[in-house]
């Protein structure tokens, strides 16, 4: 059987960029310090559907008992696609392990900054 991953929502799956445990100075930093940075940085692997809008059609019938646990919602997309490299707030993300990969589930309210295109320029400029 074969397993899909699936992202809910409004939320994207990051795989984070881990940063030098090396300074400019030559310092070699612990673990801890790295986990306690309030921004993180990775490559997005995954996004969700967006923000779900569900629109009732009539308010004075009762539509909602016929489709009752039957929904469908159609949805606002989100401006983070796959393969997009993101910077975002490091509180709300969660981190996951998905065939022995490490990576961390990030509301899309949490991005501060999406590059897309060529990335390794962009990483390069970022670091400057």
């Amino acid at each position: 059987m074969k397993k899909e991953l699936i992202i809910v929502g409004d939320k994207v799956l990051v795989s984070v960029c881990e940063g030098s445990d090396k300074t400019e100075f030559g310092l070699y930093l612990p673990q801890g310090i790295r986990e306690k940075e309030k921004v993180a940085a990775g490559l997005i692997v995954k996004s969700g559907p967006g923000y779900p809008v569900w629109q009732a059609n009539s308010l004075d019938s009762e539509d909602w008992k016929q489709s009752c646990g039957q929904e469908t919602a159609s949805y606002i997309p989100l401006q983070a696609k796959e393969g997009d490299y993101c910077i975002f707030l490091r509180d709300p993300a969660v981190e996951v392990r998905y065939e022995k990969k490490k990576y961390v589930v990030v509301p899309h309210s949490a991005i501060l900054l999406l590059v897309r295109g060529d990335i390794d320029k962009a990483i390069n400029l970022l670091e400057k």
